[in-house]
């Protein structure tokens, strides 16, 4: 998470085990009145969440906000898509790097930094299956040595 980066509110664990991320960004979200209550009591799920490039604009999809308790008539629709706030020229870079096949925009955290919340946009390449199966069984290699060190350690 970047520096000065406050709570962590929504965190897409998901994301890492099925892409290889090679850039993040981060990104503010334009929302509407009672979406931000929802994110502050962390309602939001970013699992099947991507992001999309339209006419010079990046926008947020298929990410679900829940709908404020305490909101009436004003609620809002859980999945609508949220313009995302971003340099001209990283829209740009965005664009381009988006032309190769087998990457995209995924969201991968989000977090309130200074009173706003904040999305962590990252390009991310999807990963094969047999990759995947060769992460787990490092993650489990390391944390074997890591028990055996810590057992010797006492």
């Amino acid at each position: 998470m970047p520096k000065g980066a406050g709570k962590l509110l929504a965190q897409n664990k998901k994301a890492y085990h099925d892409y290889t991320i090679i850039e993040t960004v981060e990104a503010g979200m334009v929302l509407v009145g009672t979406e931000i209550k929802s994110i502050r009591q962390a309602k939001i799920n970013l699992k099947d969440g991507y992001v999309k490039i339209q006419n010079g604009e990046a926008f947020l999809w298929n990410v679900h906000i829940s709908p404020y308790e305490q909101g009436n008539i004003f609620n809002h629709d859980p999945l609508r898509s949220r313009k995302l706030l971003l340099h001209k020229k990283q829209i740009k870079k965005f664009t381009g790097e988006l032309k190769t096949p087998g990457t995209t925009l995924i969201p991968l955290k989000v977090y309130l930094k200074d009173g706003y919340a904040k999305v962590l946009i990252g390009l991310a390449k999807g990963k094969k299956q047999y990759d995947k199966r060769e992460d787990l069984k490092r993650k489990e290699q390391k944390r074997e040595i890591d028990r055996t060190l810590k057992q010797r350690n006492r």
